[in-house]
């Protein structure tokens, strides 16, 4: 994020600027690194000093808050909760609009079977089946082990895994060896 710090009847020591820092750092991780810019203005007035904070964000995002307190800490702290309530709403805002994205236009009632087979409406849902991941199952954990490829194949056909990740001694390339449905094996070499 880019940061315009501006100081009036205020000099912007590097203390003041590590205490900006870090207090736009909280802002900044809400947002998840989506802050463009801040343009922040510390003055000093009667009542104390005050902080005003500009920020924009992705999406033409613009937040705006003032922190008025007798301390540089105080002003800057009250000025970033309001910019985290702003933000906070901005976040909202985006994650509705990912989760209830734009829907896919409906074919027209005249348009081929297929194109409406494929959309599901035919079908009286109008929602697609889910389509579910194979299970991963864990089964031994294996040392990775500097052997041939004529080594390799008797540890395969001495177990029943059917599976061998191993480094060839000669290339000292990390490869695989595995058995196929058809009963051959097959050999992937990766690159040294």
């Amino acid at each position: 994020m880019r940061l315009e710090l501006t100081g009036r009847h205020v000099d912007i020591t590097p203390t003041l600027r590590r205490l900006v820092d870090k207090k736009l750092a909280r802002v900044e991780r809400m947002l998840n690194d989506s802050a463009v810019s801040a343009a922040v203005v510390l003055s000093h007035e009667r009542g104390g000093r005050r902080a005003d904070v500009s920020l924009h964000a992705r999406g033409e995002q613009f937040l705006h808050s003032v922190g008025a307190a007798a301390t540089w800490d105080a002003s800057m702290r009250q000025a970033v909760d309001k910019l985290a309530q702003q933000a906070q709403r901005v976040k909202g805002k985006w994650r509705a609009r990912t989760r209830h994205g734009p829907k896919p236009p409906a074919p027209a009632a005249g348009a081929p079977a297929s194109q409406r087979e494929s959309t599901g409406q035919e079908r009286g849902g109008g929602v697609s089946p889910k389509i579910r991941m194979p299970r991963i199952l864990r089964t031994t954990r294996q040392a990775l082990k500097a052997m041939s490829v004529a080594d390799a194949l008797r540890q395969v056909a001495a177990d029943g895994d059917g599976v061998l990740v191993f480094r060839d001694s000669e290339t000292a390339a990390v490869s695989v060896l595995f058995r196929r449905p058809d009963g051959e094996l097959m050999l992937v070499e990766t690159e040294p």
